[in-house]
């Protein structure tokens, strides 16, 4: 799950989508102005950059933030793959400033011969500059065109460039990406290396604030695929509570496997790994099953995570899937009348890492989410069939237990089509295929329709009665569902309970599943405000995040946030959704007591009502004449009170659920919701002193 949530207030009017409308341009009039090319802008330098800073670091958020980081890294780390680098240091400094050092060559400081300036300053300040271009300066890079320490240094506020080169310490200072004065000499110096400190221009960016743990992760992550490197990360921002983290992974990605691993149980004793080039494409893989029904995997280009994949990861699945089947019908583990193990079979509990160095790698877009080289494809084969084929050979133990774990998937997949289709028949038989227990909405349009998941029968007898039944539906859910971290299809589609939920979506499940099917556009999981209901919900984003993902990456999925308080004082009613906001009130509405004839303090969160119920003794606690009820549970509200505070589009309060990193997502459903005790034991003591207002 999510590091950080978005806090989300949706708003529907009449249910009405907005829509753009395209007028036809009116005729020229006599006169009007030439368009011809004095109407042409050219912008120079890096005047593009800081125009369209989005189609260089993809956004002006945190995202784009981070990205300047990772443009100065991955030169040094581009410096590392040549062999030249072994050291990289990053710091947060005070006063928004980011420095980036290596031990590598140095950047050129030498007159260039086409821009007529020194080496340093063209790559500083230029597109499309550096030495990735096939002149001999990379053999391989994550640059894809060249664009990354200029783009960051257009987009910096300050820059400043220092190279240790030819026995001097050489510099350049930078204000939005223009070089205040010649590269110069300032000192002496013994060794080579770079070392780029810049600061964000706020002109440009919304965020400032760097996140320390997405500068951990990525560098951690880079220290794996650069076997052997040394990567220093230093939080000096505040330098009283400086930290400092190195990595150094002899192991490279094996190393990577085995942190991924770590907290399940593993089904092979060794990790498989190769390194090896082929075609002059250089090939790296490690991979180790373990007791997990899904895929965990990750490949990457030139270090740079392709998330979409790509040709080296078709090449490893026909590889894997290949060479499994066929040493399973070698050693009898497969008779001649079985099917063969499907791709699905073979990648279940499988978690790998492929990593390829390539020349000139076509990444699709420059997001670089995908690797489209189709040479790489056949690399990725040759070398990981012949080393895989040997590895089963050399390791009986090992083998036996994968394949073992591969036809056990084999017969679950058979299992799990056949509860599959006992779903839909029933529902067929049934007429609908939608549960008895659902109170649908009467749109049929997808993208204005609401689900609302209800913990118990007391609160979906509210909600149905409180919704807008136009286009907000209701599925409310008896008892906890169940924990289907360690459960196969199969058994999850035999709960009740996530079988309703299941047609109610409509997007069937498993390698059925469409997206497209999806009868509600918002799905709301509402549960009571204590510790069941905490594990509901629990229960139910482990289902989503593990058979309905797509759900989430879509945006779909949500948290309602119904209110812990009601403050009542004479017709005047306040919902507040926590603590510190309940005594904010409180102090409001007593400052206004005391002055006399001030009408009492309202926000958005008042609901006033001729109707309003008078005060009354016994419900909840009185605090200077204000009555003060504590909602345990939705059931407690009337249907009218569910509606304005939690289901109504103009008032209501919504988190969206995001996966912002689904390494460290997946980490923490493990730990929290898989059979191994004590990593959930560790977790819980190290986050309780975290926990506030636990309600017991």
């Amino acid at each position: 799950m999510p590091k950080k949530k978005t806090v989300k207030k949706t708003t529907k009017k009449k249910n009405i989508a907005s829509r753009t409308v395209l007028k036809r341009a009116a005729p020229a009039k006599a006169g009007a102005e030439e368009y011809t090319a004095k109407q042409i802008t050219v912008l120079e330098g890096l005047a593009p950059v800081r125009k369209r800073p989005g189609m260089f670091i993809g956004n002006t958020a945190s995202e784009g933030l981070h990205h300047l980081v990772w443009e100065a890294v991955d030169n040094s780390i581009d410096e590392a793959m040549a062999g030249y680098c072994n050291d990289i240091e990053v710091k947060l400094l005070p006063d928004g400033k980011v420095s980036v050092a290596d031990n590598g060559r140095g950047i050129p400081v030498e007159r260039h011969k086409v821009s007529k300036k020194s080496a340093l300053e063209t790559v500083m300040t230029t597109l499309h500059a550096g030495g990735k271009f096939g002149q001999g300066g990379y053999k391989v890079s994550g640059g894809l065109h060249g664009v990354g320490i200029s783009v960051a240094n257009a987009l910096s506020e300050w820059m400043k460039a220092e190279v240790k080169r030819d026995g001097k310490l050489w510099e350049q200072e930078y204000k939005q990406g223009k070089a205040q004065r010649k590269v110069r000499a300032v000192a002496k110096a013994t060794g080579t290396g770079t070392k780029i400190t810049f600061k964000p221009d706020p002109e440009i960016f919304t965020v400032l604030e760097f996140n320390w743990q997405t500068i951990l992760d990525h560098l951690r992550q880079q220290a794996y695929l650069t076997k052997g490197v040394s990567i220093t990360v230093m939080d000096g921002r505040i330098p009283e509570k400086a930290q400092q983290y190195a990595f150094h992974f002899e192991g490279g990605i094996a190393s990577y496997v085995k942190q991924l691993n770590h907290n399940k149980t593993v089904k092979q004793e060794k990790i498989f790994y190769v390194e090896k080039e082929e075609d002059d494409i250089n090939v790296e893989i490690a991979f180790q099953y373990s007791d997990d029904f899904k895929e965990n995997v990750f490949s990457f280009a030139n270090n740079i995570h392709t998330v979409e994949g790509g040709m080296h990861l078709v090449g490893l699945r026909t590889a894997l899937t290949r060479v499994l089947n066929t040493y399973a019908r070698k050693q009898g583990f497969l008779k001649e009348k079985d099917e063969n193990l499907s791709g699905d079979d073979v990648r279940e509990g499988l978690t790998v890492v492929v990593s390829v160095k390539v020349k000139n790698p076509q990444f699709e877009g420059q997001t670089k989410a995908k690797l489209g080289n189709a040479e790489v494809r056949p690399a990725v084969e040759t070398v990981f069939s012949d080393a895989l084929t040997n590895f089963l050979e050399e390791n009986p133990r090992d083998a036996r237990e994968i394949v073992g774990k591969t036809i056990l998937a084999a017969q679950a997949r058979v299992a799990a089509r056949a509860a599959r289709d006992s779903v839909i028949r029933k529902g067929a038989l049934e007429g609908m295929t939608l549960p008895g227990k659902l109170a649908d909405c009467s749109s049929r349009d997808a993208s204005i329709s609401e689900l609302y998941i209800v913990e118990g029968d007391s609160a979906g007898g509210s909600a149905k009665q409180g919704r807008n039944r136009n286009f907000q539906a209701i599925l409310p859910l008896r008892g906890k569902i169940l924990n289907v971290e360690r459960t196969r299809i199969d058994k999850m589609l035999a709960n009740n309970e996530i079988k309703s939920l299941v047609v109610a979506l409509g997007t069937n499940v498993g390698e059925l599943f469409d997206i497209s099917k999806l009868r509600y556009h918002n799905v709301v999981i509402m549960t009571d405000a204590d510790v069941d209901g905490s594990h509901i919900r629990t229960l139910l984003l482990t289902l989503f995040y593990r058979y309905f993902p797509k759900i989430i990456e879509d945006g779909y999925l949500y948290i309602a946030q119904p209110p812990l308080y009601r403050l009542q004082k004479g017709k005047a009613i306040h919902y507040v959704y926590s603590d510190d906001e309940k005594e904010k009130i409180l102090r409001e509405l007593q400052a206004a007591k005391a002055e006399k004839g001030s009408p009492p303090v309202k926000d958005k969160k008042i609901a006033e009502s001729p109707e309003a119920p008078p005060e009354t003794e016994g419900v909840g606690e009185k605090v200077g004449g204000i009555t003060i009820q504590r909602y345990k549970g939705l059931g407690e509200m009337s249907p009218t009170q569910l509606w304005e505070t939690t289901m109504d589009p103009e008032r209501r309060l919504m988190k969206k659920v995001a996966i912002e990193d689904a390494e460290q997502a997946n980490e923490i459903f493990d730990i929290l919701m898989g059979a191994d005790v004590l990593p959930r034991k560790r977790f819980i003591q190290s986050h309780a002193k975290s926990v506030k207002n636990l309600d017991i």
